[in-house]
């Protein structure tokens, strides 16, 4: 993967820089430090590095517009970072930028139940939504594995899902409004505590433009009334290929539940001794969940699992009670973290269409084999959001390159199946020179017009998405 070159005006302007950002920020939200700022030079994908030059943790809407109108001025490059879990290197900074983190804003504005919305700081943990109203009996749906870290900025620029997006939708299906600072200062209203605003949808727009149109601050969120009651049910199969043809089977018969988890072997036997679920000893696991009352769960269950036993389960079990279906979601929600303790791992999120389940596995499958590879299973099989995990050693020389050749055709293979480079981890840098897989050279031009729009020189979120060799240069006209 390549970076651009630092640009060398803006590493000599780095104490003036830093002197700015003092007088407008408290002492400790600038930190410049080199041993402070390494804590920033990655996200998720930790594969690559870079430090900062700086780090500013603002604390409002108005502090994030003050360091924007700084950076602009002054033609430095800023870096948007929510809690800094992406997968796709979306938080990775340049050595000749500023990372603008909001873990600092994490403040509740407002809760109105009547009309089922919270407006809160975009620093906010993805799980503290659904904590401050659940006493009230409601709750924030989107829900990724991990919804303890992740920050709604972050959710909001890669558009974010969960395993219960099968029915409620991701990001952007729950979002109602935002408040967004562009890169010049000039802070911007779009939505509202309303289903839909007039005019051009510029708040879909933002939803999952990966920090590269501007900063979202603030954020109106849909909030629903808990479901009266779920239950999962865990079916083993003894193929990845089998369960992938009942998850098309149960799609196809028109049932909706709320989840359908995949797990293939290696990642069963890693969460297994990592959670302690009690997971069945088979090739592929599948963990189905609906909600309603106890009528329509029974029903629903009931057609889910009549379709299962088609398949030949090696296991078919239906919780009996909340500590079950617990104990069921821990292993799927601690999946990454137990794949990590059987080494380096890099995680795909390319989407496929549903039918087309079985023979992508069967492909990946193949692909592992080729490359010499270990590849764990784990996504949500219920709208065809693959997860792949492409296990590597780090410290070998060429695994990182060998993961990455491997992984870039996992990704143009869920291409050529219909679907597409990503489905909630973004482009970031990890897909960005895919992009001409997907896109046309004209379908590019138009997106990065859009961009040229909101942030004309393109200081906001470098190297980021579009391909280096398309978008090199653009806003340097503008710049100079």
């Amino acid at each position: 993967m390549q970076m651009p070159a630092p640009d060398a005006a803006a590493l000599a302007a780095k104490p003036e820089l830093v002197a700015r950002l003092r007088a407008a920020l408290p002492a400790e939200a600038v930190i410049d430090a080199p041993e402070e700022t390494r804590a920033y030079e990655c996200d998720a994908l930790t594969a690559y590095r870079c430090p900062p030059l700086c780090v500013v943790l603002p604390g409002s809407t108005e502090e994030v517009a003050e360091v924007l109108r700084i950076c602009h001025v002054m033609g430095i490059k800023v870096v948007p970072r929510g809690s800094g879990t992406s997968l796709a290197g979306g938080a990775l900074p340049t050595a000749d930028a500023v990372i603008l983190g909001v873990s600092r804003m994490t403040e509740v504005l407002e809760t109105d139940y009547a009309d089922r919305v919270i407006r809160v700081q975009t620093g906010r943990t993805n799980l503290s939504v659904s904590g401050a109203v659940e006493e009230a009996g409601f709750f924030y749906a989107p829900d990724p594995s991990s919804q303890l870290a992740c920050a709604i900025a972050g959710n909001i620029a890669m558009n974010s899902g969960g395993a219960h997006c099968l029915k409620y939708g991701v990001t952007t299906n729950n979002l109602l409004g935002v408040t967004m600072v562009l890169m010049d200062g000039t802070v911007v209203e779009l939505g509202g505590a309303h289903l839909d605003a007039g005019g051009l949808d510029l708040l879909g727009l933002v939803c999952g433009s990966e920090g590269q149109l501007g900063v979202v601050t603030e954020a109106t969120l849909r909030i629903l009334p808990k479901p009266e009651g779920a239950r999962p049910v865990l079916m083993g199969f003894a193929s990845n290929e089998v369960a992938g043809a009942c998850v098309a089977d149960i799609i196809r018969a028109g049932v909706l539940p709320v989840a359908i988890e995949f797990m293939d072997r290696p990642c069963i036997r890693a969460t297994d001794a990592f959670s302690g679920a009690g997971y069945p000893d088979c090739e592929a696991l599948l963990i189905v969940e609906v909600e309603g009352s106890e009528a329509e769960i029974d029903h629903q269950l009931g057609l889910i699992m009549e379709i299962a036993r088609r398949h030949d389960p090696v296991e078919l079990r239906e919780s009996t009670g909340p500590e079950e279906s617990a104990r069921i979601w821990l292993g799927r929600k601690s999946a990454f973290g137990a794949m990590g303790q059987l080494g380096d791992y890099m995680c795909l999120d390319g989407t496929i269409p549903v039918s087309e389940l079985p023979f992508v596995l069967r492909r990946i499958g193949e692909l592992s084999e080729e490359y010499g590879l270990k590849v764990g299973n784990v996504f949500h099989a219920g709208d065809g959001n693959m997860h792949p995990l492409i296990l590597f050693d780090a410290n070998t020389p060429g695994e990182l390159e060998k993961c990455e050749e491997m992984g870039a055709e996992v990704l143009k293979l869920c291409v050529e199946a219909g679907g597409c480079l990503t489905g909630e981890h973004g482009v970031g840098v990890e897909k960005r020179d895919l992009m001409g897989h997907q896109f046309t050279a004209a379908d590019l031009e138009a997106q990065m017009r859009v961009k040229d729009v909101f942030d004309p020189l393109w200081l906001l979120n470098p190297a980021k998405v579009f391909p280096l060799d398309v978008s090199g240069g653009r806003g340097a006209e503008l710049a100079a």
